[in-house]
């Protein structure tokens, strides 16, 4: 089995990091012998969409001309290969400014294209890949989800629009909330039950791979 690792902090100690890597170490506890595919857009930031991509992209008659193979979608067509041959991915990120930072936006910018990843249609987008989970693990300073939730959240839906979008439908999001006024020990508590609650789903996972 291949996962994508995704994290999208700055921060080494950060704790979407670390809810993340405790998502991969599950799955690696059912999955001994999966590889790791490694994508850190938190300490190797890929580049916003630039003025090449943008004219490449402008047009079905543009895109068509330029081809897969073009310059402007070579880093596009990479990280589009690395969804592709992932079976799960797992993605850490934190909640800034009630949704997603800049950094995995400029990676949503790359893999969200019309005839590579999705086609459009008279009732909207549809996916061109295949479904396969996805567990985003979310780290926020505030509370936005469940009867305590203070402020807005824009970073659930808008994923999962973008996932649905390009195919993946099992979304599975663990929010680690509050964390501006926790300590490490309650962390780890929260930490461990959001992974306890995907167990099923890995369960699942486990028994459509066999």
């Amino acid at each position: 089995m291949n996962i994508l690792h995704i994290d999208c902090s700055p921060r080494w100690d950060s704790h979407s990091r670390q809810l993340s890597s405790a998502v991969v170490d599950k799955l690696l506890s059912i999955f001994p012998d999966a590889r790791i595919s490694r994508r850190d857009l938190g300490y190797e930031p890929i580049p916003h969409a630039g003025a090449d991509y943008a004219a490449t992209l402008a047009t079905p008659a543009s895109l068509a001309a330029a081809g897969r193979s073009a310059d402007a979608l070579v880093l596009a067509e990479q990280l589009i290969g690395e969804v592709e041959r992932a079976d799960v991915v797992v993605i850490g990120t934190p909640m800034n400014n009630f949704t997603v930072p800049s950094v995995l936006k400029a990676w949503i910018d790359q893999i969200l294209r019309v005839g590579r990843t999705m086609k459009s249609t008279p009732a909207g987008k549809v996916g061109m890949l295949s479904d396969r989970p996805v567990f985003v693990a979310i780290a926020s300073g505030g509370v936005f989800a469940g009867e305590r939730a203070n402020q807005p959240d824009f970073l659930t839906p808008y994923l999962t629009a973008v996932l649905d979008c390009i195919g993946f439908n099992t979304v599975h999001y663990l929010p680690l909330q509050g964390t501006a006024f926790i300590d490490d020990i309650r962390a780890n508590e929260l930490r461990r039950s959001l992974v306890a609650t995907i167990e099923p789903a890995m369960v699942s996972l486990v028994q459509s791979l066999a």
